[in-house]
């Protein structure tokens, strides 16, 4: 007899997987199932039987009767001697998620097996890039990634209109946009959309200011936050435009914009990070100010860091900038005393100043841990509890840490002054990438923001304005957001390349070259819920690995499979 487990969808009714073989659907789906983890009550594989999962921290397996849910930094791991090895060959990845896009944390890897030395393996994870300086780069985007140290060349991507920076990058709808800084005296900030090449589409001016400073999606729109750039903290002559901003906009398409609101007693937008379904915004300049969008044109102001004068030992607020959400709480970096702070939805908390730095810029998850880039020692610090910091290490002879994220399994920041890109290698050691500005006579060239877009890391540099793309590896990414639904999601590997499926519909591709064999087998443990970016925050059901690339029919008939 075949066991079943219903699985409720969005819709209301029960759809229901099978724990035992697969229905078949034209071919045959049990055919090089190397691995078939079902999660309904317990981590046990139930093709092969000895590579049952290991439980890591403490997972939820009894709220319902058919997946496991993760919070925390829960895992399952399958050690390596258990685990199934892939090799040269092709694969499949398959299985049920359920993420919340209201949770107070951000999601994670789904399935991993890579190894930070060697640089090899593979990783299916959800994911979002917040608090890449002013932000939210990606929100909830399906990736697949496979590495075998391979890295390219960084790629320049041209130059959006006539920016000195890009201050802005995010993915929206399966496009890159950039905001810019345009400080001439008739320009004005604008967006563009990535065409490919060097080419950027012109998406219009949200308002006269010089820049757009913020990018966010936010409820399936995109969002772009406005400002004076002040030029000079650049060592750059100050713009000739003096119109402020401190608006927010919402993009309708093509080159139309709704405004959503001016941030009181604010000139320039900080920091944007959406946070259990609500969109934030900081202050950039002075004074101190936090908001939350409350629909329209409304905004809420919040209360702000307070911190001890330390002339007067009076109490004065401190600027949140780069915003970002882990474990439950907004933390945000500070231009104001180099410390990082908490909210907790009501109150700040001061979580200590790193080293004797003045100013916190950026934020990354990498390996569930939180690390942020610094200015003038140019470190990078990872958070252990409030008031305790570990230093890992500083990035070449730099003195700023700016935008950084993780990509295919890497932790990446850009620099100033050389506008200099590195790569975590462990411990305190950093490895120099590229220079990317080499802009001549002035005194500082900024890497300055990041976003994954088309399975590449893009990067902004001032003052060339100029974009530029990597990768490691090869990814393929689905560039738009996956909402908290049942969603069936399945990865392919084959000789030809990369390809994601989201409910046994192709939703991205990324080919490979002829003869490009990636070798996947490490010596690190498979994870499930896990990764190199982190836990999964949300639910598994019917975990599937094969040893082979399945056709589009068979991945269809995983996606309506239902009991008979």
């Amino acid at each position: 007899m075949r066991l079943v487990v219903p699985v409720l969808l969005s819709f209301g009714f029960a759809a229901v997987f099978p724990l035992g073989p697969a229905c078949q659907a034209g071919d045959d789906l049990q055919r090089d199932l190397v691995a078939h983890w079902p999660l309904a009550g317990n981590a046990c594989e139930v093709v092969r039987g000895g590579n049952h999962a290991q439980v890591v921290g403490k997972l939820d397996f009894n709220s319902d009767r058919f997946s496991v849910l993760f919070t925390g930094n829960a895992a399952l791991e399958v050690p390596a001697k258990h685990a199934p090895r892939f090799g040269t060959g092709d694969i499949t990845l398959a299985m049920w998620l359920k993420s919340n896009e209201l949770a107070d944390a951000l999601p994670g890897d789904l399935i991993s097996q890579y190894d930070p030395v060697k640089r090899r393996g593979f990783h299916l994870a959800l994911r979002s890039n917040t608090g890449a300086t002013t932000n939210q780069a990606n929100w909830r985007h399906l990736q697949f990634g496979i590495d075998d140290n391979r890295a390219s060349a960084w790629r320049d991507c041209g130059r959006p209109g006539k920016a000195i920076l890009a201050f802005a990058l995010a993915v929206h709808d399966g496009a890159i946009y950039a905001g810019t800084c345009e400080p001439g005296k008739d320009e004005s900030g604008r967006v563009y959309r990535y065409g490919g090449g060097d080419q950027w589409i012109d998406c219009g001016a949200p308002d006269k200011s010089n820049t757009v400073m913020a990018l966010a999606v936010h409820r399936g729109k995109l969002y772009a936050g406005t400002g004076k750039y002040r030029l000079g903290g650049s060592s750059l002559k100050e713009s000739e435009n003096a119109t402020l901003g401190g608006r927010v906009f919402r993009y309708e398409g093509d080159k139309r914009w709704t405004d959503c609101g001016q941030l009181p007693q604010t000139e320039a937008v900080g920091g944007f990070v959406v946070f259990k379904g609500q969109l934030y915004a900081s202050s950039l300049y002075k004074p101190a100010g936090f908001f939350r969008y409350e629909g329209e044109a409304r905004w809420s102001s919040l209360p702000v860091p307070q911190g001890l004068d330390p002339k007067t030992s009076t109490r004065i607020p401190k600027r949140v900038e780069a915003l970002t959400v882990y474990d439950g709480f907004i933390y945000a970096s500070s231009y104001d005393g180099g410390h990082v702070y908490r909210f907790d939805g009501k109150t700040w908390t001061d979580c200590g100043q790193l080293g004797d730095n003045t100013q916190t810029y950026s934020f990354a998850q990498y390996q569930g841990r939180l690390y942020v880039g610094t200015w003038r020692s140019g470190r990078v610090y990872r958070f252990e509890d409030v008031g305790k910091w570990t230093d890992v290490g500083r990035l070449g002879e730099e003195l700023e840490v700016m935008g950084m994220l993780v990509h295919n399994g890497r932790l990446l920041a850009g620099t100033l002054p050389l506008a200099e890109v590195y790569s975590f290698e462990g411990s305190s050691t950093w490895k120099r990438l590229a220079r990317l500005d080499h802009t001549p006579n002035v005194m500082y060239r900024r890497a300055w923001t990041m976003a994954e877009h088309d399975g590449q890391v893009f990067c902004s540099t001032l003052p060339s304005g100029k974009v530029f793309a990597f990768s490691a590896g090869r990814q393929v990414s689905w560039g738009r957001s996956l909402s908290s639904a049942w969603h069936h999601v399945a990865a392919v590997k084959s000789a030809k390349g990369l390809t994601l499926y989201v409910g046994g519909k192709v939703v991205a591709q990324s080919p490979l070259a002829e003869g490009d064999n990636y070798d996947l087998d490490s010596a690190a443990p498979l994870r499930i819920g896990a990764g190199s970016t982190g836990t999964l925050q949300g639910r598994l059901a019917d975990v599937r690995c094969y040893r082979r690339a399945l056709a589009a029919t068979e991945i269809v008939a995983l996606a309506k499979q239902k009991a008979k």
